[in-house]
């Protein structure tokens, strides 16, 4: 059906309640979009735990984004351990997870930011025997935490070639380690903790306490070669003092291995969010340091390309100052907003058109003026009124064709009807002036 058939067919009540339907879902559809583009995005993080490090580093950081009303949400899921939040993040149920370097597939993560770095330790019992990796030859060295730590003994076997010198390593829990040592079950072990006063106490109480013995500290001493070449961990030296200040434990520094707790986020993960995610991260860690010095472990990841777990294309921007600016991230929006504004006045102009309130009441009047002419023109009794009829005519006639430039194909029409009964009216005038200079003929005949 053409739009003439059809605006002919509806009345103009019916038009606008049809007019007014569409533009009441355009309002509601218009105020859904602004709702869903400035609600909070809500990220999943699955968290897991580096001795309790973990659990009470990122609650705080969730608990201060609430607090800001941040365009940023964390929902925490705890996960169980670093191993378990990697393997969470793995299957693809969660945003982002707090996840260990060495643990896991993390094929899929992107770095944020550092939360922590866990360091490599292996002890041995006071006055053991043992204090260097060569003379392990032959021993059982006990596993602390199991299967997340079983990264960390590969790479020392491959170093070491701990196999063909018969070291056996063990899983133990960590609640089992103090009494394997004790039973003589290892003769070391090896754990890999943050260097925060609740781990090293943890490490202490493992042996018994004496003021004249303490535990001895193995060295890794090729941890330098271990990580020439890119990978989860790097070498680092364990501060003078760092089990026991006086006598110091260890009495110098002790060369052995690093590696780092991530926030990663899925690398299809919007850039502009983890971008704001990041900037909000360090941001709590500026704000609260102070008063929460577990924050303080909070770093920027390694931005560049060949690091072992790539930094998201969102954090490095933030970190490298390379972010998009507004013009960059809303220049297309700028673009098209006129275009669109003039869409849609396109689209009202057209409602307006359909809906046929602007011409109907000019239109009609028009023609109820044209409609009373034929009665004056047939009472007309002389010249005079005929001529004044004519004008009055013509005035209608020009004043309706300048009003219909422009106007559509409906505006046509009325303007054809308008013409065809003007030419009725021509017809009427013609009429009655033969009919009253027969008249008048008549009467000069009779006098």
């Amino acid at each position: 059906m053409r739009m003439n058939d059809l605006h002919a067919t509806l009345s103009l009540r019916t038009r606008a309640v049809l007019l007014a339907g569409i533009l009441c879902i355009c309002v509601v559809a218009g105020l859904a979009s602004t709702w869903l583009y400035l609600r909070p995005a809500r990220l999943t993080v699955a968290l897991g735990a580096f001795d309790g490090e973990a659990k009470r580093i990122v609650p705080i950081i969730a608990s201060r984004l609430a607090a800001t009303n941040s365009s940023v949400k964390l929902k925490i899921e705890n996960a169980g351990s670093a191993l378990d939040a990697a393997k969470a993040f793995a299957a693809g149920t969660t945003d982002l997870a707090v996840v260990r370097a060495d643990v896991g597939d993390l094929s899929q993560a992107r770095t944020v930011a550092v939360m922590a770095q866990g360091v490599v330790l292996i002890v041995a019992p006071p006055g053991s025997s043992i204090t260097s990796i060569a003379r392990l030859r032959g021993h059982s060295v006990g596993v602390v935490g199991g299967e997340i730590n079983h990264g960390v003994v590969d790479a020392l076997k491959k170093e070491y070639d701990l196999d063909r010198a018969n070291v056996v390593f063990r899983d133990i829990a960590p609640a089992d380690a103090r009494r394997a040592v004790q039973s003589r079950e290892v003769s070391a072990l090896l754990l890999v903790v943050p260097l925060t006063e609740r781990s090293l106490s943890y490490v202490r109480g493992l042996f018994p306490e004496s003021q004249n013995s303490s535990p001895v500290l193995i060295p890794i001493d090729s941890a330098g070669a271990m990580t020439d070449v890119k990978g989860p961990y790097e070498s680092y030296d364990l501060p003078k003092g760092t089990l026991r200040g006086a006598p110091a434990v260890p009495d110098d520094d002790v060369t052995t291995l690093r590696v780092a707790y991530y926030l990663v986020a899925n690398r299809h993960l919007n850039p502009s969010l983890v971008a704001d995610l990041a900037k909000r991260i360090i941001g709590v860690r500026r704000d609260l340091v102070a008063e929460q010095p577990l924050l303080s472990g909070i770093a920027a990841p390694e931005t560049d390309p060949d690091a072992y777990i790539s930094a998201h294309a969102g954090a490095a921007a933030y970190y490298n100052g390379t972010q998009e600016s507004f013009m960059d991230r809303y220049g297309n929006a700028i673009y098209l907003t006129p275009m669109l504004l003039g869409a849609l006045a396109s689209v009202c102009a057209a409602g307006w058109r359909f809906l046929g309130v602007r011409q109907a009441w000019p239109v009609q009047m028009t023609f109820d003026k044209l409609c009373g002419f034929p009665d004056r023109i047939r009472m007309a009794d002389d010249e005079a009124v005929l001529a004044a009829v004519e004008q009055e005519v013509d005035s209608i006639l020009q004043s309706r064709l300048v009003g219909s430039e422009g106007r559509d194909g409906q505006g046509e029409t009325d303007v054809l009807v308008m013409i065809a009964a003007v030419q009725r009216l021509d017809n009427l005038i013609h009429h009655r002036r033969e009919v009253l200079a027969a008249k008048a003929a008549r009467i000069v005949s009779i006098a």
